[in-house]
This record gives structure tokens, C-alpha cells and sequence, in this order.
């Protein structure tokens, strides 16, 4: 008698869109673990004022991720951001303290620093964007290139030392870092704003589209008449004013700008945007993955911090475990 066809296939596909969803859990789950752990091994984890604390600093970096998703699902990477936000610094200091003689209010100075800032990240992406999609250089030789190069004029504007912010300029300028609303630090409500705004444009307009179908397969995305060169340029340009809008933020907490600043951001952000799922390879990414992965490893520093298991400066050997450990699950994923 003829055997019954097995029903081995079906079972698998079905089970596949569980493991999906399973898959893209992770992030929330490795967080919610975190914070468990974090408030065993320490009372002071589970507070208001901690957590604030986490996730005021996790808003540069996060902004910054944001941006980062998008150049990553588009199949590109920017190494030079950290470099960008200390040059960026750099340069709005210098000009505010210009201005500040001549006759126009601490306020007002302020904006156009502000706006400095994002105008400059603005041109920053726009000029590797230019070369990578005119000059067809890869983006990790011209972000690498340009890393040394923002680093380098920061360093050479502040004769390596700091470029600090007039104490009037400061006053004015600190409520930006330092204020909050509804018991929210406004960093963090720049946030989220910024998350919310990336995660409406890349999974409901024609352009998020667009990015993940360059980052799927470039070739197919030209065969169906999309600007492939334009939509990366516009991916570091959105890159840019990421970058930007982190630096106004960050630049009232000190007040000044070293030839170390925004060390490392570079790091930081890929490092959201991996641990947040989103492909290395391209084609596949989540801006609400890359806010959790943003907060999963600023709680992880801060679990080190408060507990000191190991060193606070091996942090960044641990985030570049992190890489490593989520590159490597993701091998042949597409």
C-alpha cells in the first residue's frame, strides 16, 4: 500500500514565523534578563534616578543609531561618526563664541549654534554620500579616511587641548542637557521623537522602502527604476543630522570639546543597530530593535559600573564581545 506523504515541511513552515518572532524578541529579552540581573547584584539598579541616568546617555548614542540603521539596512557603514561629533563640537563652540561680542543675545546665539550643528551633520553625510555613490569608493575607505580627518582638525582648532564655551553662553545653552519635562531629561524626549520619526520613515514611507530593497539587492533595486545613488546619499545625510542633533545635546553637558570626544561613538552606534537585529549584510532592520539594543548596552555599562565585576575600562571590550558574539549568530543571514 502507498505511504502517507509525511507532513515534515508543513510543520516546519509553520513553526518558521514563530521562530521569527522569536528571533526578534531577543534584544527585549536579553534586556529584560539584564535588568533583572542588574537589580539582584545591586539595590541601586531598579531606581527612577538610575534609570534616567541610563537612558539620558543612551540618547546620543541612540540618536546617532538611528541613523546608523538606515546606512546599515541600505548595505553601507559610517565609521566616522564619533569623529564627526567631536568636530562638529568643535566647530559650534568656536562660532558661538564669536558671536557671542557681537551684540546678539546668548539666546540667539544659541539657536544658531544648535542649527550649526545639524547643518554641518547635514553636510558631512552629504560629502560621503557624494563620494561613495560618485566617486564609487567603498564607504568603509571613506568613512575611515574621514574619521582621521574630523579627528585631526578638532584636534588641530584646539591646539589639542579643549575648545570651551563662554560661562554666559554655557548658562543659557545647559537647560538643553540638563532640564526636563514631565520628569523626563529632554535628551531622552529627543529620543524618542527621533526613534519615532526613523521608525515611521523607514517602515511607512516609499523611501524606507527603498533602503531595504538597495540593502536586499542592489542590482534588482536598479532593474526597478530606483535611485540607488540618491537614496544612499540621502541615508548619510539622514546619518548626519543624527549625528548633529546628538552633538547639540551633548555639547551643554560640558560645556567643551577635546580631541577625545565622542571616542568610541562609532563603536557604540553599529553595536545598537547589530544587538537590535538589524543584517549586517543589509536589506533587514528595526529602529525599535535599535533603540533596545542602544539601552541594552548602556545598561550594561552601567551593571559594570555599579557593581564592579570588572574593570569600567574593559566596557568597550565587552561591547566589541557583543559585535562579535551577534555577528556571529548572524552568519549566512540575509
Amino acid at each position: 500500500m502507498p505511504q502517507e506523504p509525511t507532513k515534515t515541511l508543513p510543520t516546519a513552515q509553520a513553526a518558521a514565523p514563530w521562530l521569527g518572532r522569536l528571533q526578534g524578541l531577543g534584544p527585549v529579552i536579553g534586556l529584560v534578563l539584564l535588568c533583572v540581573a542588574g537589580t539582584w547584584l545591586n539595590s541601586n539598579f531598579a531606581t527612577v534616578d538610575n534609570a534616567m541616568n541610563v537612558l539620558t546617555r543612551t540618547a546620543f548614542i541612540g540618536i546617532i543609531a538611528v541613523g546608523m540603521c538606515f546606512v546599515i539596512v541600505s548595505g553601507g557603514i559610517d565609521l566616522s561618526v564619533g569623529s564627526m561629533a567631536a568636530l562638529i563640537a568643535g566647530s559650534i563652540i568656536l562660532t558661538m563664541n564669536a558671536l557671542a561680542p557681537m551684540g546678539l543675545s546668548p539666546v540667539m546665539v544659541v539657536v544658531i549654534g544648535m542649527a550649526l550643528a545639524i547643518l554641518l551633520g547635514a553636510a558631512f553625510g552629504l560629502a560621503h554620500g557624494l563620494l561613495i555613490t560618485k566617486g564609487h569608493i567603498e564607504p568603509f575607505i571613506v568613512t575611515l579616511g574621514t574619521l582621521g580627518i574630523y579627528r585631526a582638525y578638532l584636534t588641530y582648532f584646539s591646539n589639542g587641548g579643549a575648545i570651551t564655551l563662554d560661562n554666559d553662553l554655557s548658562d543659557v545653552y545647559s537647560p538643553v542637557y540638563y532640564a526636563s519635562l514631565l520628569g523626563i531629561p529632554i535628551p531622552v524626549l529627543v529620543f524618542l521623537v527621533v526613534a519615532l520619526l526613523g521608525g515611521v520613515i523607514l517602515n511607512r514611507t516609499a523611501f524606507g522602502r527603498y533602503v531595504q530593497a538597495i540593502g536586499s539587492n542592489e542590482q534588482v533595486a536598479r532593474y526597478a527604476a530606483v535611485d540607488v545613488d540618491l537614496v544612499k546619499i540621502l541615508t548619510y545625510v539622514l546619518l548626519g543630522v543624527c549625528v548633529g542633533i546628538a552633538t547639540l545635546l551633548y555639547v551643554p553637558r560640558l560645556g567643551s570639546a577635546t580631541p577625545t570626544t565622542g571616542l568610541l561613538w562609532e563603536l557604540e552606534a553599529i553595536a545598537a543597530v547589530i544587538v537590535g537585529g538589524t543584517s549586517f549584510k543589509g536589506g533587514a532592520g528595526s529602529i525599535t530593535g535599535t533603540v533596545v539594543g542602544a539601552v541594552l548596552l548602556s545598561v550594561i555599562s552601567n551593571i559594570l559600573n555599579l557593581t564592579s565585576i570588572i574593570s569600567v575600562y574593559l566596557n568597550a571590550a565587552v561591547q566589541g564581545f557583543v559585535i562579535v558574539g551577534v555577528a556571529f549568530t548572524q552568519r549566512g543571514r540575509r
